[in-house]
């Protein structure tokens, strides 16, 4: 009997899963019909044997801008048995987000769904390194076409059966885990995409965590919605699976109505759904059912904590919090042996990382129960990033004083468990005091006619300081006057935190894990539609003595 599944790579997951398990199912793509482990292995091949045939070497960039479907999990798994590096770009890139994440990878091969080929058209003129472009679906173009765009010159555009090879045996391009495997581009928000450098070593933690943090066995069937050009669907949901022979269920989005039947449907036991979602789906009609749902258990970060242990009693399951990033996995999960902590991220996965809690401007090591910056660093070699791609000067900043430094701002309680507070650069600072936006939203959504918060740091009158914006979306046919939510929020924070300015807003701009973007709401600024206490002539003082009166 060989090592187990959890302590292997990629590639050789993939193929003792085909030879051990080969008949059972895989994934299985709403809509679709279910793929075994032996045919997705043998689908893989064929891509694999396919790019080496293209000319692809070991350890060269090969692209996916695709929605999730089979041949785009199908894709990223023969790249890897290729010895290539698997790039999943973000289908909501165009225009030069989408030129930045191509010239930066240096790709000469390209898979792409057929609705998203002209977006790459239109900024061919730099990307001189692009050869072959391989479409999944629909009409092929040619140079000189006389409907739509033309292709460039030197560009092969093929539909994705044309370059497969031979199914029949993987390439002869084994891996070790200090080779890269993939390379995700995290949305910047002061600056272009960074491409995380993840090694086969750090993959393969990543499914690893999965697997132990949540549970899995091969009894399990995972729901996955999240895009496969993010990190946790694929490496914990469908990687993990793979490790322990379990069954995915694959969508190609997310949707609160849909959750629920489907889980049902398919039988899902496990799924990982970020906070915001899980909002959502509690916010649908409860049903007497609810708590009958397959579903034992859910990832979540963060697990909300206004609804957590509702969240718990309604559906009959167990919610496991989690903290984590694209550059060092999940280093922090909730025990699985204890229960839920409301509030905290878990604890520390003390056997594979070293975490510490920092002042942000000096990197001094903070005593237990004061804010400060994660800092973290690896155990065991090659199991986090390797740096961001073809920029060293932003990898030397991010790894500074020989840690990763995270740009998240937490604690750690005197029971070792942690808990999140904001970002680094989320952070607003008013009046030489250090105010954290979740505070701020937590206090808010306290309130029964806000649905949705966000709070976020605007230039005041004073130099390097900012005045709270807080932005609400209500919940559906209730209302709340700006002065009202102003005096229950004076009750719950410190005068500090109350926001100067207010501004009702039907939907948040968001990324598509959920997260809400803040840095487009700063950008925005005070605008028209923006209430502004000041100039109503409403004082925190009156707020409070009205309050207590």
């Amino acid at each position: 009997m060989g090592p187990a599944l959890t302590d292997l790579l990629l590639p050789e997951v993939l193929c003792r899963r085909a030879a051990d398990t080969g008949a059972d199912t895989f994934f299985q793509m709403i809509g679709g019909g279910p793929v075994t482990y032996a045919e997705a292995y043998t689908a893989a091949c064929a891509v694999g044997n396919g790019l080496v045939d293209l000319g692809v070497e070991r350890g060269e960039c090969v692209v996916i801008m695709a929605d999730n479907s089979d041949r785009a999990l199908f894709s990223w798994l023969g790249i890897i048995l290729a010895g290539g590096v698997e790039v999943a770009i973000n289908t909501a890139y165009r225009g030069n987000a989408l030129r930045h994440v191509l010239e930066n990878s240096q790709a000469s091969v390209v898979f792409i769904d057929a609705a998203l080929l002209p977006r790459i058209i239109e900024i061919a003129d730099t990307l001189d390194h692009l050869r072959t472009v391989i479409v999944y679906e629909g009409a092929i173009l040619h140079e000189g076409a006389d409907a739509g765009p033309e292709v460039p010159k030197g560009w092969r555009v093929v539909g994705y059966d044309e370059v497969l090879g031979d199914p029949a045996t993987p390439p002869d391009r084994p891996v070790g885990p200090e080779d890269l495997c993939s390379i995700v581009y995290t949305s910047g928000t002061t600056g272009p995409a960074k491409g995380v450098m993840m090694p086969h070593g750090q993959v393969s933690l990543f499914a690893r965590l999965g697997v132990e943090g949540a549970r899995l066995t091969a009894e399990d069937v995972y729901y996955s919605f999240i895009p496969l050009f993010h990190v946790a669907g694929k490496f914990i949901g469908i990687l993990g699976s793979m490790m322990t022979g379990g069954r995915v269920v694959v969508d190609t989005k997310f949707s609160a109505e849909d959750w629920l039947p489907r889980v049902r449907k398919h039988g899902v036991t496990v799924s990982l759904v970020h906070g915001p979602l899980v909002e959502m789906i509690f916010a649908q009609p409860e049903r007497e059912d609810d708590a009958q749902i397959p579903v034992t258990r859910i990832v979540a970060s963060p697990f909300p904590a206004k609804i957590a242990k509702a969240f718990e009693r309604r559906f009959g399951l167990r919610g496991i919090e989690t903290w984590g990033m694209t550059e060092v996995t999940v280093p922090i999960w909730q025990p699985w042996d204890e229960p839920l902590n409301v509030g905290s991220c878990g604890r520390i996965r003390t056997e594979y990382f070293d975490i510490r809690i920092v002042d942000p401007a000096t990197d001094s090591e903070l005593p237990v129960g004061q804010i400060g910056e994660v800092v973290i660093r690896p155990k065991r070699p090659w199991t986090m990033m390797q740096g961001y791609f073809r920029m060293p000067d932003v990898t030397l900043k991010a790894w500074r004083n020989l840690w990763f430094h995270t740009g998240d701002l937490m604690y750690r309680d005197e029971h070792g468990y942690m808990h999140f507070v904001d970002r680094v650069k989320e952070r607003i600072r008013r009046r030489a005091e250090n105010i954290s936006s979740y505070e701020i939203e937590s206090a808010a959504l306290l309130h029964p006619a806000v649905a949705e918060a966000a709070a976020v740091g605007v230039p005041s009158e004073f130099e390097g300081d900012d005045d709270v914006k807080l932005l609400i979306i209500t919940v559906p046919g209730a209302q709340v006057a700006p002065e009202a939510l102003l005096g229950d929020l004076a009750t719950e924070l410190p005068h500090f935190m109350v926001p100067r300015y207010i501004e009702f807003v039907d939907v948040l701009p968001r990324t598509p894990t959920g997260k809400v973007q803040k840095a487009s709401l700063r950008d925005q600024g005070v605008t028209p539609a923006t209430w502004d206490r000041k100039t109503a002539g409403v004082s925190i003082r009156d707020l409070v003595d009205s309050s207590e009166g």
